[in-house]
């Protein structure tokens, strides 16, 4: 019998093999939050947490944020105008192959329980 903790580490690499394939390029009008949540976890949960409304072992808790905001730190690793940083940091890096991503990943930010 194979430990669950395997087959999550699996299904969780497989999910994570996701980012230059259509599911992360694609989107549709102001965002899917399935898909969104699919990218977040490829993608994000392993600087900020699974679960985004708590803290990460790198990055703040995300949960809510603003689409301008998430389009900011993924495309130049940056912050719109005019807003106040969580904490002063400059670990996360730039992800422009997650553009189009940005309405999905904002969307699940949001509405995520």
């Amino acid at each position: 019998m194979v430990p669950r903790y395997l087959v999550m580490l699996f299904v969780l690499l497989v999910i994570g093999c996701e980012k230059d394939s259509s599911e992360a390029t694609k989107t549709a009008g102001p965002g899917d939050a399935k898909r969104g949540r699919r990218i977040y976890i490829s993608n994000c949960a392993a600087c900020h947490n699974i679960d985004p409304s708590r803290e990460g072992s790198v990055g703040p808790a995300i949960k809510g944020s603003s689409r301008e905001l998430v389009e900011a730190r993924i495309m130049s690793s940056g912050y719109p105008p005019g807003y106040k940083p969580k904490r002063k940091s400059a670990t996360m890096p730039a992800y422009p192959y997650l553009k189009s991503a940005v309405p999905d990943i904002a969307a699940f930010l949001v509405t995520n329980p």
